[in-house]
């Protein structure tokens, strides 16, 4: 049984951090925070917990040391400026508290937002709680996804946080360029490349001629790695009281969180030949999946006021697959550069080729059901 994290786990240092340039930076720079500070790392790398001499716990995000294949990895500068936490949103973001973007302090530009008491689930089965209670928290997850999917960017000042472009198209086209460049890095000590996505050309091909049509839902904030361990719940009740890392978040097609909410959906309990195990839904007792994916989509309709079924999902789960598998291929490459600290990312490097083929499983599939819809 997975743990249930309180605020996430974490432990010593693994990753070099001069704490008394970080304390001597506090003390001269945020008043908020009072120095010097006790520092212990997060599993999430390269993110850390902060306690003042107060008592008073924070959270510092800061990107890693050595040059990044990705432009957007650990964007901590666009973390820090996330939409609004205006109450009137209703949106629940942990307060940003400091940007610090010059390098000599610890080494690469950091950023430190308020600590958020609560439970962040690492298994989306969440084993611990009654089914009443999993049943309400995904509702929940489904619910604050559908506040933030709602708000209109140039209503609440944030015209400008992103391109008023077509996001996939955006997406294929940068995420293809981040690749290919993912591919060619070597290990530092075999000299073996991480490798291509496996049927990388056919299926962006396949996204290529199947975009949707965005202009249904209009220029929406998309966060970009919106899924459960990415939210903290209330430490008793079950409701989010946070959603968690921004780095990926923009202007685009308010679906794509959505799909990257249900990648749950598309993994059973064990992926064969690679000799992993997940926490899916897929083949799972009914009584161990707090929603169906048909739940999931109509509550998120029914949310956004808009008609059932969403006829752009068999798109938009897979690329999101996809792109998890690109995402996956990037922490590859770290680990194969040593950029990545924890034997977690490494594993998860490994895990790139199965996440593609998946991806591609999902556009068969989805095609299967429409086909099978019209007879």
């Amino acid at each position: 049984m997975a743990e249930q994290k309180i605020g996430g786990a974490y432990g010593d240092i693994r990753a070099d951090i001069p704490v008394d340039a970080l304390n001597a930076y506090l003390t001269a720079n945020v008043s908020e925070i009072n120095a010097p500070v006790v520092v212990k790392q997060f599993q999430s790398n390269p993110t850390y917990f902060l306690t003042d001499a107060r008592g008073t716990r924070f959270v510092l995000r800061k990107k890693p040391l050595g040059t990044l294949l990705s432009p957007t990895a650990h964007a901590v500068e666009r973390e820090y400026q996330n939409p609004s936490t205006d109450p009137s949103l209703r949106i629940p973001i942990p307060r940003p508290i400091a940007l610090c973007e010059d390098k000599s302090i610890v080494g690469t530009p950091f950023y430190i937002m308020e600590f958020l008491e609560g439970r962040i689930f690492a298994n989306v089965k969440m084993p611990q709680l009654s089914p009443a209670d999993r049943k309400a928290c995904w509702l929940s997850a489904i619910r604050t996804l559908g506040l933030l999917s709602s708000l209109n960017p140039d209503a609440i000042g944030l015209g400008s946080f992103g391109s008023h472009s077509p996001y996939y198209p955006r997406q294929l086209k940068s995420l293809s360029r981040v690749s290919k460049a993912q591919a060619l890095a070597c290990d530092v000590e075999s000299g073996l490349p991480v490798g291509d996505m496996p049927f990388f050309a056919e299926t962006m091909q396949w996204y290529a001629t199947h975009l949707p049509d965005e202009r249904r839902f209009g220029t929406r904030i998309v966060h970009g790695d919106y899924k459960i361990d990415n939210l903290v719940f209330h430490p008793t009740e079950p409701r989010v009281i946070g959603i968690l890392d921004w780095e990926l978040c923009t202007l685009g097609h308010p679906l794509a969180d959505l799909g990257n909410l249900m990648a749950p959906y598309a993994f059973g309990p064990s992926v064969g030949p690679y000799g992993l195990t997940s926490e899916g839904f897929r083949g799972s007792p009914p009584d161990t999946v707090p929603l169906t994916d048909e739940e999931v989509v109509r509550e998120y309709c029914r949310v956004m006021k808009i008609p059932y079924p969403l006829e752009e999902m068999t798109f938009v789960r897979s690329w999101m697959m996809f792109r998890l598998g690109i995402i996956l291929q990037g922490v590859a490459a770290r680990a194969a550069r040593r950029q990545a600290s924890s034997t977690e990312a490494r594993v998860h490097g490994t895990m790139f080729p199965l996440v593609s083929h998946i991806a591609r499983a999902l556009i068969f599939e989805g095609e299967k059901a429409a086909a099978d819809a019209k007879l």
